[in-house]
């Protein structure tokens, strides 16, 4: 699930949720966001196992399972990514992602609706846009223009201009609960109450 919309909304301590742009539809593609089908078959399999995810390749044209906006959109169920061919790499990604940054309790009943805090969804776009190196192919800026294409929307206009903007606050929140390291690398780990429990204690470190 996507929230809403693939928006960008309140982080902490980010502008006000007046300031930010909201979206609740699928704007028409600027430009054909690149399919699954345009990349290597196995790098989005050998990423999803990282965090513990099975990709289930579906037949064109199949209906496919837990995608919130359906047609060629990802879906998720448990701990299984549904794509097709033409499902949009972007797509794959942003699920995977809310996957990774759900707590443990939504995640053992995860059906399509990921759910999830403003917060949580900036940090998914985060992730999202880190991951995106993962795949040979695809990389930081397609994925960032392909945000764009699909309708994204960000109180600074573009993705890219909310990548040196904004976005440091989605890093912050990904960096206290141990999902990337100091230098934006992915730790390839699920948020949990581990990584609460880090968050609790870089908070009182702060104090």
């Amino acid at each position: 699930m996507l929230a809403t919309s693939r928006n960008e909304a309140t982080e902490v301590g980010a502008p006000p949720a007046s300031a930010a742009a909201a979206s609740t539809t699928q704007a028409a593609p600027k430009h054909a966001v690149l399919a699954l089908a345009d990349l290597a078959r196995d790098g989005l399999d050998a990423l999803a196992a990282q965090y513990g995810m099975r990709v289930v390749t579906l037949a064109p044209g199949e209906r496919i399972p837990g995608s919130y906006w359906g047609e060629s959109e990802a879906g998720l169920v448990g701990d299984r990514l549904y794509v097709r061919a033409d499902t949009p790499a972007h797509s794959a990604l942003h699920e995977l992602c809310h996957y990774v940054c759900m707590d443990d309790e939504r995640r053992a009943r995860l059906a399509t609706d990921a759910g999830g805090s403003d917060d949580e969804e900036c940090g998914v776009c985060y992730l999202e846009v880190l991951l995106a190196d993962e795949l040979r192919g695809f990389g930081r800026a397609r994925c960032l223009a392909d945000m764009d294409a699909w309708g994204y929307s960000f109180r600074e206009g573009s993705a890219a201009a909310w990548w040196t903007g904004d976005a440091r606050f989605a890093r912050r929140w990904l960096l206290e609960r141990a999902l990337i390291d100091a230098a934006d690398r992915p730790t390839f780990a699920l948020c949990s109450a581990a990584s609460a429990r880090t968050r609790l204690r870089i908070n009182e470190d702060r104090r």
